[in-house]
């Protein structure tokens, strides 16, 4: 009988935890492909790229074109908004800060990052709506309304505030990896900068920065996961808009991405077709994280193949 030794035993385990990412991610998107078959089979691409979606059993047309853009369109407001925000946390807490400040702002920054979203949707919606509206939309309104991205009247239940709201539930994810992205920069490499003659900023710009620039990318690959996922705080903040004015012309029109479309309807499923076309709605997720993911990771691969990330030239 052969002798299994704790290394071989270690790889086996090994072996079968890291398969079983792979086992759970083919069972889920076999599932959701055989669920969605129905629909895809009926409407073909304009399951897709159509923009009408009827759930009436007398009509029952699906297309989830305005769905995609309004995922799309929360997501990339709260990258905007919340990636330079997080990155300038992270630096200040690594190095401005005195230890005695950074450590409580540190443990603030993760104790944020995992309140529910469920909380976040109802503080957004029963404050941070009404200083949106009072404070940033409207002002928009009145000096950029004439630009159809801000065409539409104010109302704080629109893509605008859900995206705000997810960049704000991305920033402790972000600046805590940051932070430690930064933190595990050798001080090697800001000594030698400091004794060229480089001020802090530089120092910062072109050698911390760059030296953890693959770490911090990841980062924000992690937030955008969050971001195109996010159901809860989204469903309460962004108007929930019917199929016919869900297609996000302006910022402050009301809207629906994919999650906010499936959680509000799923339940309300009266044929077996309006259910396989929630189902498609899930597939059409999951296949845009992976998109997003894999797009993402390639990027970063080709940008950071020659140097590893390290240290710009």
């Amino acid at each position: 009988m052969m002798k299994v030794t704790g290394d071989k035993l270690f790889k086996i385990l090994a072996i079968v935890i890291a398969t079983s990412a792979l086992a759970i991610l083919i069972i889920t998107g076999y599932t959701l492909s055989a669920g969605s078959m129905p629909a895809l089979q009926k409407f073909g691409l304009n399951f897709f790229f159509g923009q009408q979606w009827n759930p009436v059993e007398s009509r029952e047309i699906f297309g989830l074109l305005p769905y995609i853009l309004g995922t799309l369109a929360t997501s990339g407001i709260a990258l905007l908004i919340g990636v330079p925000l997080s990155l300038g946390i992270a630096i200040f807490l690594v190095e401005m800060a005195p230890r005695s400040l950074s450590v409580p702002i540190s443990y603030i920054v993760e104790l944020l990052a995992a309140v529910p979203s469920v909380i976040y949707g109802l503080w957004g919606l029963f404050v941070f709506r009404g200083f949106m509206v009072k404070y940033i939309e409207t002002p928009i309104s009145a000096y950029f309304g004439w630009f159809p991205l801000f065409s539409g009247a104010p109302g704080g239940l629109d893509i605008l505030t859900a995206g705000c709201i997810l960049a704000i539930m991305i920033i402790p994810t972000v600046a805590s990896i940051s932070k430690e992205v930064i933190s595990a920069v050798p001080n090697s490499i800001r000594e030698g900068a400091y004794s060229i003659g480089a001020t802090k900023w530089e120092v910062i710009r072109r050698w911390v920065i760059s030296y953890g620039r693959s770490g911090i990318f990841g980062a924000v690959i992690l937030g955008l996961g969050r971001a195109v996922g996010e159901t809860m705080a989204v469903s309460m903040l962004i108007g929930n808009a019917t199929s016919f004015s869900a297609m996000p012309t302006s910022l402050f029109n009301p809207g629906q991405t994919l999650a906010s479309l499936i959680a509000n309807g799923i339940l309300d499923a009266t044929s077996s077709l309006t259910y396989s076309a929630y189902i498609g709605a899930g597939l059409t997720l999951l296949f845009m994280s992976l998109i997003i993911n894999v797009g993402a990771h390639m990027v970063m691969t080709r940008v950071f193949k020659d140097k590893g990330g390290a240290i710009e030239q």
